[in-house]
């Protein structure tokens, strides 16, 4: 069975946060809230947490994984970031964006996209979010909360635990928080191009 946390959404209680990351460390699966909708994490190249994902979503090996990070300086550890589109990420982070980039040698290859070399990386502006990371000291690996056969996340923590208890480790309760997708921005090239609209503003990089 999974545990189950209520953690404040401004105020994250740091002895719940401490927890989940030591699960986490341990190989554990989290449900989390994020600034767009809750989202399934765990420890970066744990294979065995990957499977249990794909799992859960019914994914194929095409699925492209996102790498939640705590700020710009991390994402430079994993993300080929130029000047320029270093300033088009200082200015729209933390954020409901996810930005695609070349992978750096520090992403697990089975990670990256198989035919392009890329890592898809967001920054979320959420206070559980930040917390469980600066306690992790490194990206969690994610991906949305969408059950086989749904268009859109789930969002009722309680729905989860009923559903997903024996599949995960931790449900974090961290109240509402949305159900829309991110905007996502293809960073490989000089010109910001918008994969897929979602509840960051595109409208800059619209013609």
């Amino acid at each position: 069975m999974a545990q189950y946390f209520h953690i404040h959404p401004d105020n994250p209680q740091q002895r719940l946060i401490h927890q989940t990351v030591e699960i986490i460390r341990r190989g554990g699966l989290v449900i989390y809230p994020t600034d767009s909708s809750y989202a399934l994490g765990c420890q970066i190249g744990n294979k065995s947490a990957m499977d249990r994902i794909r799992r859960i979503r019914r994914l194929d090996d095409k699925h492209n994984f996102t790498l939640v990070c705590r700020d710009l300086s991390e994402i430079a550890t994993y993300a080929r970031v130029d000047n320029q589109h270093y300033r088009l990420l200082k200015s729209l982070t933390p954020g409901p964006y996810t930005f695609i980039h070349k992978a750096t040698k520090q992403v697990p290859r089975r990670l990256q996209n198989a035919k392009r070399k890329t890592i898809g990386i967001r920054v979320p502006d959420n206070a559980i979010v930040q917390h469980l990371l600066d306690e992790l000291g490194e990206p969690l690996m994610s991906s949305t909360l969408i059950l086989p056969g749904e268009e859109l996340p789930m969002t009722d923590p309680d729905e989860m635990r009923d559903i997903l208890d024996h599949e995960v480790d931790v449900i974090i309760d961290g109240g509402h928080c949305g159900l829309e997708a991110t905007t996502v921005l293809i960073l490989e090239q000089e010109q910001p191009f918008v994969a897929r609209k979602g509840k960051g503003d595109a409208s800059l990089f619209e013609e």
